[in-house]
């Protein structure tokens, strides 16, 4: 099966076109993530096909939300989407942030292996974490419910910055806040519908 067409395939029935460096580097990224996972059990995924569309495709649904400004990633896991965003956006200072220290080491060691000069990695509770400058915007995927997010990072966030908050449908159970701003994403052969909710401060 040939992966990297799979990869840009998908890519394209979003309307992203992918340069051969960024789907060289995103292939090499997820399978490091299906062979640290046999060790560490970073993610539930386990096979190529399965990351493909669960993790990268899913991660590049909101590659047109993201904007030239400081990103932390929140409780990122393996990375995802931090470091699909910090492959595509070489340009942009994009954190991970995770608490559980094998994640963060194996991140490391993305970084290093794939010379990702833009990718800080930080293994800290988010609501501990103390920064000299904000962030422009802050990402989630997966983390928690939107109004915990919300608590534990709005020291980190700036006056003018904005959430952007990766679900599924069962964020129509939660509590929302006021002017949040709900986006259907389309993402390739996921089973289940994916969202986006974005809210900027001071809405």
């Amino acid at each position: 099966m040939n992966f990297e067409a799979l990869l840009t395939e998908g890519a394209s029935l979003m309307s992203i076109k992918l340069e051969s460096g960024q789907v060289s580097k995103l292939m090499n990224y997820l399978e490091l993530v299906i062979k640290w996972n046999k060790t560490y059990n970073l993610s539930a995924i386990r096979t190529m096909k399965q990351g493909i569309y669960k993790h990268l495709l899913d991660s590049l649904s909101i590659i047109t939300h993201i904007k030239d400004k400081p990103l932390l990633d929140v409780g990122s896991g393996a990375g995802l989407p931090g470091i699909v965003i910090s492959i595509m956006k070489p340009d942009l200072s994009v954190t991970v942030l995770d608490t559980v220290g094998k994640k963060c080491r194996f991140m490391q060691f993305v970084k290093t292996q794939l010379q990702l000069e833009n990718l800080n990695i930080i293994n800290h509770r988010v609501e501990n974490y103390q920064i000299e400058s904000c962030f422009g915007q802050i990402i989630s995927r997966a983390f928690s419910e939107v109004e915990k997010i919300l608590k534990l990072t709005q020291h980190l966030l700036c006056d003018n910055g904005e959430y952007l908050l990766m679900k599924g449908t069962g964020f129509q159970q939660e509590t929302l806040p006021h002017g949040i701003d709900v986006q259907p994403l389309c993402v390739p052969e996921v089973l289940g519908k994916r969202y986006l909710l974005i809210l900027r401060r001071g809405k």
